[in-house]
């Protein structure tokens, strides 16, 4: 089994200012972690990047579209682009996670009820197992629900999927750890 820490849309857009997820400087924490463990056993670091023509903070090339600077990120950490809340819509992120012979996804990033959401669903359905890093999604309130209801219902959800023939779990960042690569 070989796996990989996809980190989804921790951009600037949505960690500082008016619209920062919640408690995203200790979610960035935590992954800075799991980046830390992941590189020292040679798992590759995936980045997405979520882009919008239509909405200035997220539109490619603007400061709010970049990665949020706090993050440990590389110059050669592969990065995919992508329109959809989907991270392998129309992008080249199955492509990638093949070429480094990937089929376990370590998952955290933003926004829980949307692009983790439907990432983690994807992967599963495309044959990946998928651990998502419990305390380490975040997302905005919704009006009706806070961001921490909304991201530990996912958290309940999206570590129990089954039905994919694949296994989904979820785990708090401390109790992840990436097996050394060969």
């Amino acid at each position: 089994m070989s796996q990989a820490l996809l980190i989804i849309d921790l951009q600037r857009a949505l960690c500082v200012g008016e619209y920062a997820c919640h408690d995203v400087d200790a979610v960035i924490s935590r992954i800075n972690g799991l980046i830390a463990r992941a590189r020292e056993t040679g798992t590759p670091v995936v980045f997405v990047q979520h882009e919008e023509d239509a909405y200035e903070p997220l539109r490619r090339g603007s400061d709010g579209w970049q990665i949020d600077d706090r993050l440990h990120t590389r110059p050669d950490d592969p990065r995919v682009f992508k329109t959809a809340s989907d991270s392998f819509h129309r992008t080249e992120l199955d492509a990638v996670l093949k070429g480094l012979g990937v089929d376990h996804l370590v998952i955290c990033g933003a926004q829980s009820d949307f692009c983790v959401d439907s990432t983690t669903r994807r992967a599963l359905s495309a044959g990946y197992d998928v651990t998502l890093v419990a305390d380490g999604h975040t997302t905005l309130a919704n009006g009706d629900l806070s961001a921490e209801q909304i991201s530990r219902h996912h958290t309940l959800v999206l570590g129990n999927l089954g039905g994919f023939g694949r296994t989904s779990s979820a785990k708090p960042a401390a109790d992840i750890h990436f097996a050394r690569s060969a």
